[in-house]
């Protein structure tokens, strides 16, 4: 039997997974690190502790499944998205620590892009809004901060990297500098139309073409690992951030399939087929992890707060000792008896994009209890990402589709994707879940109240590495296309909607006047 590894780099820890063939999880391995706070608002890792935990989670993992390097078909790495590292391409040694996607140190320069009306430019290329979030201002940060920088890079000394091409270069002894179409897409440089470097930005932010990695397809042979780290070689065939590829490993191949992750935040993608379109309400467009070398794209939402107001519970009011308790304490009571809870405790995502909102519960009376308020903020998460998906069938409208109106489902799409033969985005018929907090069977099932769509946890909630497995086994012929992994996908509860719409509607405008009280002033 084939098997496959997953590499899981994530923003607290490395987690290895190996994969067999039909999906299924046969060892897990996981190791935290270092978050390093150099001042408020930088964010750092130490790029060799992140290449050291990842590599002993694979050794671990392989090792606690009882296989070789021969038993393993491929490795797919999977990576928090957006960080970035700059090393030295003679040495390997990186000239400073990475700077992680959380870091707010390239802001004075967002805005003076903004200033200059350039975030027309960059959304119109990237998809992206102008932002410290992203790659490029990192990358400048670090040229403009490290003694002599500038002139290495522009001599072609140094390399930049996402965090897979930084292991993609360790794991091949330095001999592969390349990235994927998806971590490619979050640096902000990046003509995802086109899935080329943008020269005019990168002579924007004046960062030099030396610096950059090959680009490939998400599926794709990028090389092979030392045979030192694993006693032979082992082929890197799949890479794609974590957002995209837990999109692909819940078998969203095809215009109108989105997947919400219900994690510290949550993230929510909807794929839109092969065509482009700039959000008109508050979203990211993104590349789409990629099959092939045909552009793929995907709107992208983001929640600050989703599980997170779980552990404000228990951390914060100390309504709960365990996180697990919350479920039971939200249903001893029938309703959130008309408290709505915005957990904005650091500002509101997408659609609402708010800095300055903070925190509110209303609607309290003498009869409140803290069940009511437990209930209110699990609510909250399903309120977020109910906003987020509406955004996205606006969107979606826009760009020649149907709303997210419950329908019956339609034929499944041709090979190439429903927009790629000419038809238009289709509606949302469900939403696919995973994430820490998809367990609670309360949340998933007011979401699809809200929704008045069908939510669908899968048996394996793993989405984000099995995602990598998957695009590391198409291009290495353990699978045969997407329609044999589409089969694979096996549905572990589907939450149906009981509520009425109007009632849905209903709860949906108390929720946007709650907000607006939390961004009021």
């Amino acid at each position: 039997m084939t098997f496959l590894l997953a590499l899981d780099q994530g923003t607290s820890s490395s987690r290895s997974i190996v994969f067999d063939r039909g999906g299924r999880i046969v060892a897990m391995a996981q190791r935290e690190f270092r978050q390093i706070y150099p001042q408020p608002g930088w964010v750092e890792h130490d790029p060799e502790e992140i290449w050291q935990t990842q590599l002993a989670t694979a050794q671990q993992a392989l090792a606690e499944a009882g296989l070789r390097a021969q038993d393993i078909g491929a490795i797919g790495i999977t990576n928090q998205r957006e960080t970035t590292l700059v090393w030295n391409r003679r040495t390997g040694q990186p000239i400073h620590n990475a700077i992680v996607w959380q870091d707010r140190r390239g802001e004075p320069l967002c805005a003076q892009l903004r200033a200059h009306g350039h975030e027309g430019q960059v959304r119109r290329s990237t998809g992206l809004v102008v932002d410290a979030y992203f790659s490029a201002t990192k990358i400048r940060w670090i040229l403009d901060n490290v003694s002599g920088a500038h002139i290495a890079a522009a001599q072609g000394e140094l390399a930049f990297g996402t965090v897979d091409s930084w292991l993609l270069w360790k794991l091949t002894g330095g001999h592969v500098h390349a990235t994927d179409v998806s971590n490619a897409s979050r640096t902000m440089l990046f003509d995802i139309r086109h899935n080329t470097w943008d020269h005019e930005l990168l002579k924007l932010l004046h960062v030099p073409d030396s610096l950059l990695p090959q680009v490939h397809p998400s599926s794709h042979v990028f090389g092979e690992t030392v045979p030192a780290l694993f006693g032979a070689p082992i082929r890197i065939a799949g890479i794609a951030g974590d957002q995209q590829s837990a999109l692909f490993g819940q078998a969203c191949f095809h215009a109108g399939l989105a997947k919400n992750t219900y994690g510290t935040g949550c993230f929510m993608l909807m794929h839109t087929g092969d065509k482009f379109q700039p959000s008109a309400n508050g979203l990211i467009t993104t590349a789409a992890a990629q099959p092939t070398t045909r552009p793929e794209f995907a709107f992208e939402g983001s929640v600050f707060i989703g599980g997170a107001v779980v552990q404000w519970l228990r951390d914060g009011l100390h309504a709960i000792k365990a996180s697990s308790e919350v479920q039971s304490l939200a249903e001893s009571v029938p309703d959130s008896g008309g408290v709505i809870f915005v957990p904005a405790f650091t500002g509101l995502g997408a659609p609402y994009w708010d800095a300055k909102a903070r925190g509110a519960i209303v609607g309290l009376t003498r009869g409140t209890t803290v069940a009511h308020i437990a209930r209110a903020a699990l609510e909250s998460i399903a309120f977020q990402s109910a906003a987020l998906l509406q955004a996205m069938s606006r969107d979606a409208v826009a760009a020649g589709g149907v709303s997210m109106t419950p329908q019956a489902p339609s034929a499944p799409a041709p090979q190439g994707g429903a927009a790629a033969s000419g038809r238009p985005i289709v509606g949302v018929t469900e939403l696919r879940v995973d994430g820490g907090a998809c367990v609670n069977d309360l949340l998933m099932q007011f979401q699809a109240d809200l929704l008045g769509i069908p939510v669908v946890r899968p048996q394996v909630v793993e989405t984000t590495a099995l995602g990598a497995a998957y695009l590391a086994g198409l291009a290495t012929g353990v699978y045969a296309g997407l329609d044999e992994l589409s089969a694979l996908w096996q549905v572990e509860r589907r939450f149906h909607p009981t509520m009425s719409r109007e009632r849905a509607a209903e709860l949906m405008a108390n929720w946007e006047h709650a907000v607006r009280q939390a961004t009021a002033g």
